[in-house]
Protein backbone atom coordinates (compact mmCIF):
# COMPACT_ATOMS: atom_id res chain seq x y z
CA UNK A 1 0.00 0.00 0.00
CA UNK A 2 2.50 2.28 0.68
CA UNK A 3 4.80 1.59 -2.53
CA UNK A 4 1.44 2.33 -4.42
CA UNK A 5 1.27 5.93 -2.26
CA UNK A 6 4.29 6.84 -3.31
CA UNK A 7 4.16 5.59 -7.03
CA UNK A 8 1.28 7.69 -7.24
CA UNK A 9 2.69 11.01 -5.67
CA UNK A 10 6.16 10.74 -7.66
CA UNK A 11 3.51 10.88 -10.74
CA UNK A 12 1.45 13.51 -9.22
CA UNK A 13 4.88 15.61 -8.72
CA UNK A 14 6.75 14.55 -12.23
CA UNK A 15 3.12 15.80 -13.89
CA UNK A 16 3.27 19.54 -11.52
CA UNK A 17 7.16 19.50 -12.70
CA UNK A 18 6.43 19.09 -16.38
CA UNK A 19 3.43 21.95 -16.41
CA UNK A 20 5.66 24.71 -14.65
CA UNK A 21 8.94 24.10 -16.93
CA UNK A 22 9.01 25.02 -20.39
CA UNK A 23 7.72 22.17 -22.28
CA UNK A 24 10.69 20.27 -24.76
CA UNK A 25 8.59 19.15 -27.74
CA UNK A 26 11.19 16.82 -30.07
CA UNK A 27 11.23 15.94 -33.67
CA UNK A 28 12.63 12.73 -33.94
CA UNK A 29 13.08 10.41 -37.00
CA UNK A 30 15.31 8.58 -39.58
CA UNK A 31 16.97 10.97 -41.95
CA UNK A 32 14.82 12.44 -44.88
CA UNK A 33 11.21 11.73 -43.48
CA UNK A 34 10.15 15.23 -42.74
CA UNK A 35 11.48 16.76 -39.80
CA UNK A 36 12.52 19.88 -40.81
CA UNK A 37 9.83 20.39 -43.20
CA UNK A 38 7.08 19.49 -40.21
CA UNK A 39 9.45 22.21 -37.98
CA UNK A 40 9.20 24.58 -41.09
CA UNK A 41 5.41 24.24 -41.33
CA UNK A 42 4.88 24.47 -37.58
CA UNK A 43 6.78 27.73 -37.51
CA UNK A 44 4.96 28.91 -40.14
CA UNK A 45 1.88 28.17 -39.11
CA UNK A 46 2.37 30.15 -35.61
CA UNK A 47 5.39 32.48 -36.34
CA UNK A 48 5.02 33.39 -39.54
CA UNK A 49 8.90 32.17 -40.37
CA UNK A 50 10.91 28.54 -41.08
CA UNK A 51 13.15 27.32 -38.55
CA UNK A 52 15.68 25.04 -40.94
CA UNK A 53 16.49 24.33 -44.75
CA UNK A 54 16.00 21.12 -46.20
CA UNK A 55 17.23 18.94 -49.22
CA UNK A 56 16.50 16.32 -51.32
CA UNK A 57 19.60 14.90 -49.70
CA UNK A 58 20.15 12.64 -46.23
CA UNK A 59 21.31 14.46 -42.85
CA UNK A 60 20.70 18.30 -43.95
CA UNK A 61 20.40 19.06 -40.61
CA UNK A 62 23.22 17.96 -38.39
CA UNK A 63 22.91 20.26 -35.85
CA UNK A 64 20.33 20.47 -33.19
CA UNK A 65 18.06 23.54 -33.71
CA UNK A 66 15.71 25.30 -31.45
CA UNK A 67 12.76 27.40 -31.89
CA UNK A 68 11.76 28.70 -28.26
CA UNK A 69 8.27 29.86 -27.16
CA UNK A 70 6.04 28.35 -29.84
CA UNK A 71 2.56 28.93 -28.92
CA UNK A 72 -0.26 27.16 -30.76
CA UNK A 73 -4.11 26.75 -30.53
CA UNK A 74 -6.29 24.09 -30.98
CA UNK A 75 -10.44 24.14 -29.88
CA UNK A 76 -10.00 27.48 -27.72
CA UNK A 77 -6.72 25.90 -25.59
CA UNK A 78 -3.10 26.80 -25.97
CA UNK A 79 -0.01 25.61 -25.51
CA UNK A 80 3.05 26.99 -25.58
CA UNK A 81 6.66 24.45 -26.42
CA UNK A 82 10.31 24.91 -27.16
CA UNK A 83 10.71 23.08 -30.11
CA UNK A 84 13.74 20.93 -31.14
CA UNK A 85 14.40 19.68 -34.43
CA UNK A 86 17.27 17.02 -34.52
CA UNK A 87 19.43 15.56 -37.03
CA UNK A 88 18.15 12.08 -38.41
CA UNK A 89 18.79 8.91 -36.91
CA UNK A 90 21.11 6.41 -38.69
CA UNK A 91 22.94 3.11 -38.15
CA UNK A 92 25.12 3.73 -40.75
CA UNK A 93 26.51 7.16 -42.08
CA UNK A 94 28.82 6.32 -45.58
CA UNK A 95 30.62 9.40 -46.92
CA UNK A 96 29.92 7.61 -50.37
CA UNK A 97 26.89 8.32 -50.58
CA UNK A 98 26.73 11.99 -50.59
CA UNK A 99 29.35 11.33 -53.55
CA UNK A 100 26.71 9.09 -55.37
CA UNK A 101 24.47 12.29 -54.62
CA UNK A 102 26.43 14.89 -56.06
CA UNK A 103 28.94 15.79 -53.55
CA UNK A 104 32.99 16.03 -54.29
CA UNK A 105 34.78 13.50 -51.81
CA UNK A 106 35.86 16.48 -49.37
CA UNK A 107 32.32 17.52 -48.92
CA UNK A 108 30.93 14.04 -48.72
CA UNK A 109 33.65 13.40 -45.49
CA UNK A 110 32.90 16.77 -44.36
CA UNK A 111 29.32 15.75 -44.42
CA UNK A 112 29.43 12.42 -42.88
CA UNK A 113 31.58 13.55 -39.79
CA UNK A 114 29.44 15.93 -38.90
CA UNK A 115 26.02 13.90 -39.78
CA UNK A 116 27.61 11.28 -37.12
CA UNK A 117 28.03 13.85 -34.48
CA UNK A 118 24.00 15.00 -35.12
CA UNK A 119 22.79 11.38 -34.35
CA UNK A 120 25.01 10.79 -31.36
CA UNK A 121 23.32 15.00 -30.36
CA UNK A 122 20.25 13.82 -30.96
CA UNK A 123 20.28 10.52 -28.79
CA UNK A 124 21.54 12.54 -25.89
CA UNK A 125 19.18 14.84 -26.34
CA UNK A 126 16.41 12.01 -25.73
CA UNK A 127 16.61 12.68 -21.95
CA UNK A 128 15.79 16.07 -22.15
CA UNK A 129 12.49 16.09 -24.21
CA UNK A 130 9.21 16.02 -22.58
CA UNK A 131 7.22 14.55 -25.29
CA UNK A 132 8.49 13.78 -29.17
CA UNK A 133 7.10 13.27 -32.24
CA UNK A 134 8.28 10.93 -34.21
CA UNK A 135 8.25 11.72 -38.31
CA UNK A 136 8.36 8.87 -40.49
CA UNK A 137 8.29 8.84 -44.74
CA UNK A 138 4.83 7.25 -44.92
CA UNK A 139 6.07 5.56 -48.55
CA UNK A 140 9.12 3.76 -46.76
CA UNK A 141 8.85 0.47 -44.87
CA UNK A 142 7.65 1.22 -41.22
CA UNK A 143 9.43 -1.81 -39.82
CA UNK A 144 13.17 -0.97 -40.44
CA UNK A 145 16.00 -1.24 -37.35
CA UNK A 146 16.35 2.46 -37.04
CA UNK A 147 12.46 3.31 -36.49
CA UNK A 148 12.59 0.37 -34.43
CA UNK A 149 15.52 1.74 -32.13
CA UNK A 150 14.09 5.20 -32.29
CA UNK A 151 10.37 3.74 -30.65
CA UNK A 152 12.25 1.54 -28.40
CA UNK A 153 14.41 4.28 -26.95
CA UNK A 154 11.56 6.53 -26.68
CA UNK A 155 9.73 3.48 -24.74
CA UNK A 156 12.45 3.03 -22.61
CA UNK A 157 12.37 6.40 -21.35
CA UNK A 158 8.75 7.07 -20.86
CA UNK A 159 8.17 10.15 -23.29
CA UNK A 160 4.88 10.79 -24.16
CA UNK A 161 4.89 10.03 -28.51
CA UNK A 162 3.27 10.62 -31.55
CA UNK A 163 3.90 9.29 -34.54
CA UNK A 164 3.65 11.25 -38.10
CA UNK A 165 3.68 9.07 -40.99
CA UNK A 166 4.74 11.76 -43.44
CA UNK A 167 4.22 12.77 -47.35
CA UNK A 168 0.53 11.24 -47.39
CA UNK A 169 0.42 13.25 -50.44
CA UNK A 170 2.46 10.93 -52.14
CA UNK A 171 0.16 7.86 -53.87
CA UNK A 172 3.21 5.29 -52.22
CA UNK A 173 2.29 6.23 -48.98
CA UNK A 174 0.08 4.06 -46.60
CA UNK A 175 -0.68 4.98 -43.19
CA UNK A 176 -2.07 1.68 -42.19
CA UNK A 177 1.33 0.33 -42.50
CA UNK A 178 2.95 2.50 -39.88
CA UNK A 179 -0.22 2.32 -37.53
CA UNK A 180 0.08 -1.80 -38.17
CA UNK A 181 4.17 -1.10 -37.19
CA UNK A 182 3.20 0.65 -33.78
CA UNK A 183 -0.06 -0.12 -32.58
CA UNK A 184 0.77 1.37 -29.20
CA UNK A 185 0.86 4.51 -30.40
CA UNK A 186 -1.25 7.24 -32.08
CA UNK A 187 -0.56 7.83 -35.69
CA UNK A 188 -1.22 10.52 -37.61
CA UNK A 189 -0.99 10.88 -41.45
CA UNK A 190 0.18 14.53 -43.04
CA UNK A 191 1.65 16.16 -44.99
CA UNK A 192 4.21 18.85 -43.74
CA UNK A 193 4.92 19.83 -47.14
CA UNK A 194 1.52 20.71 -48.27
CA UNK A 195 0.07 21.17 -45.29
CA UNK A 196 -2.12 18.72 -45.28
CA UNK A 197 -4.31 16.89 -42.03
CA UNK A 198 -2.29 19.35 -40.11
CA UNK A 199 -5.41 20.55 -37.69
CA UNK A 200 -5.89 16.56 -37.04
CA UNK A 201 -1.98 17.34 -36.06
CA UNK A 202 -2.29 19.59 -33.73
CA UNK A 203 -5.12 18.25 -31.95
CA UNK A 204 -3.22 15.03 -31.37
CA UNK A 205 -0.80 16.75 -30.25
CA UNK A 206 -2.86 18.51 -27.22
CA UNK A 207 -4.35 15.21 -26.70
CA UNK A 208 -1.09 13.60 -25.52
CA UNK A 209 0.20 16.33 -23.63
CA UNK A 210 -2.75 17.46 -22.21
Amino acid sequence: MIKLVKTFIAKVLKNIFRRKKHIRLGLYGPPNGGKTTLANRICQDWLGEEMGTVSNIAHETREIQIKEQVTIESKGKQLTFNLVDTPGIATRIDYEDFIKAGMKEFQAKKRAKEATKGVIDAIKWLDDMDTVIVVLDGTKDPYSQVNITIIGNLAARDIPVLIVANKVDLRRASVKKVQAAFPQYEVIGISAKLGKNMDQFYEGLFALVA
